[in-house]
């Protein structure tokens, strides 16, 4: 009696027996996920305090104070170069209007060495975008490029658009 019970059920306990194997392996698999999100998260914590004191000078004490400091770990960058980008954003901002705020507008991980931050500056007169990328080329990050520049709600226009292609 006890024989047939076990055959009639025999099916069931393999599908469930694959159900707990299964569910262990897709668990497994999302703490890994997890762990390695965490991992790459907490490699880019210098890039955020980087961020974060960069706009704090900018909003507090302007253009200039901001740049040369974001820029102090960037040992390539000559100041001639440096110049320029504080004009460029300068003459925008006189433009612009005060700034009252910031919106991430995306992060890209290119390596474990380059990152890439994107923000939508919120000026009184209109919206601008500050992009930041950073380099990790030993131990320390530092700003590798920084880009500004006031097209993004052109863009966003642009990306609205009908182009008749799939």
């Amino acid at each position: 009696m006890r024989y047939t019970y076990f055959k009639a059920f025999k099916p069931l306990f393999f599908i469930v027996s694959a159900l707990v194997f299964t569910g262990n392996v897709a668990l497994a698999q999302t703490q890994a996920t997890a762990a390695t999100a965490t991992s790459a998260a907490a490699s880019v914590t210098g890039v955020q305090t980087f961020i974060d004191k960069f706009f704090k000078e900018y909003d507090k004490q302007g253009t200039a104070r901001a740049v040369i400091d974001i820029f102090k770990s960037n040992k390539q960058m000559d100041s001639t170069r440096l110049t320029g980008i504080i004009v460029k954003i300068d003459s925008m901002r006189s433009v612009i209007g005060k700034y009252l705020g910031k919106d991430l507008i995306m992060q890209r991980k290119a390596s474990n060495s380059l990152v890439l931050y994107s923000y939508l500056l919120k000026h009184e007169g209109q919206p601008a975008r500050m992009t930041f990328m950073f380099y990790k080329p030993k131990n320390e990050w530092e700003i590798y490029r920084l880009y500004f520049d006031v097209d993004v709600d052109g863009e966003l226009a642009e990306s609205s658009r009908v182009t008749g292609k799939p």
